[in-house]
């Protein structure tokens, strides 16, 4: 009750789409420290800026973080996300 909604737009819809997305290590194991977290968050913030993307909230705890991402899916993402998941298979 009293909750704020944003919606954002462009040509033909009008939208609020907000994505949850957690990344948990391998074996969750704790190696996330604070220096690794503060370069996660550089580079999320990097990467979210050159997709457009807006980040809402980043958490990094020790086996896991977590994204709150806002954006309007379209196959650009896809293709993104895609690309990344098969250099990340091929290393």
């Amino acid at each position: 009750m009293g909750t704020k909604h944003t919606f954002k737009s462009n040509r033909n819809v009008v939208y609020s789409n907000k994505y949850h997305v957690v990344w948990c290590v391998k074996y969750r194991r704790q190696v996330l420290s604070d220096d690794v977290s503060m370069r996660l968050k550089t580079i999320a913030a990097e990467v979210c800026t050159s997709l457009k993307v807006d980040l809402l909230e980043i958490e990094v705890m020790p086996d896991h973080y977590i994204y709150l991402l806002r954006l309007i899916l379209n196959s650009v993402y896809i293709g993104w996300f895609a690309a990344s998941r098969a250099a990340h298979q091929d290393s």
